[in-house]
């Protein structure tokens, strides 16, 4: 029962099947054969085929991650489709991990380095993106509802028992604003209820095999290759040799062990959305109102415990008490804290609100009358009634978030050089605010608005992304074509922009949506009940204008697909010499999959660079457009009415996102062809741990690489007679499983290492991963996973195939044995064939004829390498 050999194959994204990724077939009318799961459970399992006997030489076995992300139609499918609209939080948890220049052990990095400068912005931008949605729900609850609704006609449009704020007790003073702030905290309720609910990803740690092995009282479970009743004695455990120092970040014992971590930021993130909902409202009646007596006390009290929540939260995020990865560790004393400063805080707020007016309060003027909805006519009812100082917060939030997004990609880029620049601006932009507003004691008054100034500020901040990159000291050696930085090294500010993008819109669309709801069916030209904030309404002018940027892109693309087709196809032509009318046809097919292939590889980082620079300059206009806070439709000129119909369709687009998105992410797990579609970009989202943001959706390989670390040593660590014992395994990744598999080799032990051979076919390592995440793929990095892998008498255990129709499968450069696999076989039948030969791109790569060689080849190799038990096992 010697010499057998496992190849262990993980799928890719998209939740393939476990019989598919066995390549089990089914006959012609019969139904598909079901694998049998042998380890693991119904959400993560290793599946072998029923026909695997004891004697086979080489056994396939693969694992299914799929259910953690793309699931299948279970009753989830709808909490999962929910994820969709977490979609800002994984984008911008992403883009921690797309930092040039992480140390390889990352214990040594500093906060003054670039690297920690960075992730330390990264980490602030994430807590203004959780403050965003946050926000939106506090003009939802506090202004739309407790500010602007004040009859029956407008409250009886809210779902929910809302019209009990018509009474004259509930609009006196700030009550009506209380009862709304419950809008925001109930959706801090339910973020915090998804988090607290996934915390299982992130407590899954490997299992050594060789320590306290289980004492077997009972039979072992049944499988066919072990005979019931058979012995499995276990060898004493290998000493593991004193490990060198890290040489990737992905070498981190803790990498994939957060769950202290994830504990802790979600503490700062959750107290600090309550934060920015309490101080809406507060802040309004503190400065409409001047509190007098107990309610200055009690006002007081309350900014003094949010002032002591933010101060700790924005230390916190830059110490190491809250960056490390120690596990199932305590919240500990100053997380305690924050959570008690915050319920402090939001009980005064509460209390404030709740308690009676002062003699002369304004409030009560600065809302709309009651009655508008049957007469428009009376005074007050024609002026726009909204919040004071409410479109001031967004204005300043959106800005502050632009030129954090600047910060990041300057600092990424350029290091703390870089960084200067915006914060430079943000300064000049600040006095310039106070300037402005006659807030700066003995100065003139300002000559400009706020608006004029703040532009050519924020073009002065952009500079810094314009500077020299910091390159490392070291030499390298001369890099591939197309495996330079992402982006020039701003992939952090990209991959968050783009979250930052899609978390505006979002909240907008829901502020779009509630607004309508409320406002009914109104006369043309007749007065709405509830307004939106200045800087909202030229969200739908922004959001029209960004797809049509995003059609012009789609529209190069297309026209540079044609053009590479166009010469791939004249290759084909004059390669194959005579070709017929059929092979000329087929030749065609080929030709646009090569072109996909070239696209992909060459290009589509690009295309999305050229839309990243777009989007900045259309995002610095718009901020300045909001700092000078009119409203984007112009009252004369000819332009003025295609302005107004591209704002109202950006505005009835932004109502219905939302609940698009979410519709879009129900089919996810409904429809296979949507699921594979957005599966590619979802499953890259959720590959990394939640290191940045404690709110975005978990990530599978928190619980995919330690369950297959487990897995492998575990066969490989079991006695030379055990019946289920492998002398090597080929970990065979495809595609996303390529990333896995590199996880799982990096991650493992040098003891299991010499029985491992990878298989990594349709792989993105270099083209797509290297150039993103330069710290863990990039050329100085991914040798090092060849390195590991490396035989003692040269060699390495790493082939990677590819095909030159695969949009996704390069070869790797990294010291691997690369094979070019031939697709399709030819551009006719043959050997008795009817059917062409299929053009299998991405798929169907272990069918192939130089796969099949390759497994050969290894298991022989993997079969002399296995120590006779003469020699032992050292």
């Amino acid at each position: 029962m010697g010499g057998r050999i496992l190849e262990l194959r993980v799928h890719g994204v998209s939740n393939t099947p476990p019989a598919e990724t066995l390549g089990l077939t089914a006959e012609p009318g019969g139904e598909s054969p079901q694998p049998r799961l042998i380890a693991g459970g119904p959400v993560t399992g290793f599946y072998r085929s029923t026909t695997t006997t004891p004697l086979d030489p080489i056994v396939v076995e693969a694992y299914s991650w799929g259910q953690l992300t793309s699931g299948a139609r279970t009753a989830r499918d709808v909490e999962r489709a929910l994820w969709t609209l977490l979609l800002p939080f994984t984008l911008a948890n992403v883009a921690l991990h797309a930092r040039p220049g992480i140390p390889a052990d990352p214990a040594t990095e500093r906060l003054a380095s670039r690297s920690g400068m960075t992730a330390w912005l990264i980490r602030l931008f994430c807590l203004s993106l959780t403050a965003t949605p946050v926000l939106a729900m506090t003009g939802v609850g506090v202004d739309l509802i407790g500010w602007q609704c004040v009859d029956e006609v407008c409250l009886s449009r809210v779902p929910g028992p809302w019209e009990f704020l018509a009474n004259p007790w509930w609009q006196q003073g700030g009550r009506a604003l209380a009862a709304g702030l419950t809008v925001p905290l109930a959706m801090i309720g339910v973020l915090g209820l998804v988090s607290w609910r996934t915390y299982q990803y992130e407590a899954v740690m490997p299992a050594d095999p060789t320590t306290n092995p289980p004492v077997r009282r009972t039979p072992p479970p049944v499988d066919a290759d072990v005979p019931v009743g058979q012995p499995a004695p276990k060898p004493p455990p290998v000493p593991e040799p004193p490990p060198g120092p890290p040489t990737n970040p992905l070498q981190d014992p803790t990498f994939w062990w957060g769950e202290g971590q994830l504990r802790r930021a979600a503490v700062l993130h959750l107290c600090t959305g309550t934060v920015v909902a309490a101080a809406v409202p507060l802040g309004t009646v503190s400065v409409l109102d001047p509190p007098h007596g107990v309610r200055a006390a009690v006002t007081w009290s309350s900014v003094a415990a949010f002032t002591a929540v933010l101060v700790i939260t924005l230390v916190a995020i830059g110490r190491p008490f809250l960056t490390r990865r120690d596990g199932a560790t305590p919240l500990g004393g100053w997380s305690i804290a924050v959570i008690v400063l915050t319920g402090i805080g939001l009980a005064g707020t509460v209390a404030v609100l709740l308690l009676p007016d002062a003699a002369g309060s304004t409030l009560g003027g600065l809302r709309a009358p009651v009655g508008c909805a049957d007469d428009p006519t009376q005074p007050g009812c024609l002026t726009d009634r909204s919040l004071p100082g409410f479109d001031r917060v967004i204005s300043w939030l959106g800005t502050g978030q632009l030129l954090l997004l600047i910060a990041i990609g300057a600092t990424a880029r350029s290091g703390r050089r870089g960084g200067a620049t915006p914060a430079a601006a943000a300064l000049l932009i600040a006095l310039g605010a106070a300037w402005c507003h006659g807030w700066l004691p003995d100065a003139p008054p300002a000559p400009v608005t706020l608006g004029q100034l703040a532009l050519p500020l924020l073009a002065l901040a952009a500079i810094g992304l314009l500077l020299p990159r910091t390159r490392p000291t070291r030499l390298k050696q001369p890099l591939e074509p197309h495996t330079d930085l992402a982006w020039h090294g701003r992939a952090p500010a990209v991959i968050a922009g783009f979250g930052w993008l899609l978390c505006l819109a979002y909240s907008t669309g829901v502020l779009y949506w509630v607004a309508n709801r409320l406002n009914g069916d109104q006369p043309p030209g007749g007065r709405p009940l509830v307004f939106l904030p200045a800087p909202v309404a030229w969200a739908g002018l922004t959001f029209a204008a960004a797809l049509l940027i995003v059609a012009l892109v789609a529209v190069r693309a297309v026209v540079l697909f044609h053009q590479l087709r166009r010469r791939e196809y004249a290759h084909l032509s004059a390669r194959g010499g005579r070709l017929s009318a059929h092979d000329l046809r087929r030749a065609r097919d080929v030709s646009a999959h090569q072109a996909l292939h070239r696209l992909v590889g060459e290009h589509a980082l690009r295309l999305t660079g050229c839309y990243a620079g777009a989007m900045a300059v259309l995002a610095i206009l718009g901020c300045a457009a909001v700092l000078a806070c009119p409203l984007p439709q112009p009252r004369t000129g000819g332009a003025a009415p295609v302005i107004t119909a591209v704002a109202d369709v950006g505005d009835a687009l932004l109502g219905w996102l939302p609940v698009a998105v979410a519709a879009v992410g129900l089919l996810v797990y409904r429809k296979n062809t949507i699921r594979r579609s957005v599966g590619v970009v979802w499953d890259v989202g959720t590959f990394w741990p939640r290191a940045a943001h404690p709110l975005a959706p978990p990530s599978y390989a928190e619980r995919a690489v330690p369950e297959l670390i487990t897995r492998t040593a575990g066969l490989i660590a079991l006695a030379e007679h055990d019946p289920r014992r492998m002398d090597g395994i080929i970990l065979s990744g495809h595609s996303q499983g390529t990333v896995i598999c590199t996880a799982v080799i990096l991650q493992m032990p040098n003891r299991w290492r010499h029985r491992i051979w990878f298989f990594s076919y349709g792989c993105q390592l270099t083209r797509l991963y290297g150039r993103i995440f330069p710290a863990y793929f990039g050329p100085d990095r991914l040798p090092v996973l060849a390195e590991a892998l490396t035989r003692p008498g040269g060699g390495t255990r790493w082939t990677n195939f590819w095909r030159d129709t695969d949009p996704l499968g390069w070869p790797v450069t990294a010291g691997e044995r690369d094979i070019a696999v031939t697709d399709p076989e030819a551009l006719h039948p043959s050997d008795g064939e009817v059917a062409d030969p299929p053009i299998r791109s991405h798929s169907g790569y272990p069918e192939a004829a130089e796969f099949q060689r390759e497994r050969s080849r290894v298991a022989w190799l993997l079969r002399r390498a296995v120590p006779s038990p003469r020699r032992g096992l050292g």
